[in-house]
């Protein structure tokens, strides 16, 4: 059975700094906006072009995303990405989500971060070196969980 989100990570926050700059309150560089999204630059970019996507509803985290809301934020995303791709003309892109603290997600209310990249740009390699420890046995078990996972979860 799918996970519902829990209705109080759904709701708008008085507090939240980008519940603030969907309601118009708060201080942003609007790069877009619709009844579903607000696209934005955020306050410290990582790289010139760095736009954060989020949903109008408060939305805690990846995890709190109803099905039905996905599809709208997605398609925010991707017409961004085309949209950075033709007018920053990049040599490639990061698109980063980050869900709870042990993944960095400092304001949790869902956000996409659209990242054009050059080559040789200050961010440089965003993954660690290869790591051994996740060779064998551990990915075999963490595979066997991961599928049982998704043929109950299934949205």
């Amino acid at each position: 059975m799918p996970m519902t989100p829990a209705e109080d990570d759904r709701t708008e926050r008085v507090d939240c700094p980008f519940c603030l700059i969907v309601r118009g309150e708060g201080s942003a560089k609007i790069v877009f906006q619709d009844a579903d999204v607000v696209e934005f630059f955020p306050t410290e970019p990582a790289i010139l072009g760095h736009t954060l996507v989020i949903p109008t509803r408060h939305v805690k985290d990846v995890w709190g995303l109803p099905v039905e809301e996905a599809t709208p934020l997605w398609q925010a995303v991707l017409g961004l990405a085309h949209a950075v791709r033709r007018a920053m003309k990049p040599d490639g892109l990061n698109i980063i989500n980050s869900a709870g603290d042990a993944a960095s997600q400092t304001i949790f209310h869902l956000h996409l971060h659209v990242v054009p990249r050059w080559y040789g740009d200050p961010i440089g390699n965003i993954w660690p070196p290869p790591n051994e420890l996740w060779s064998g046995d551990a990915q075999d078990e963490a595979l066997d969980e991961l599928r049982a996972a998704c043929r109950t979860l299934r949205l």
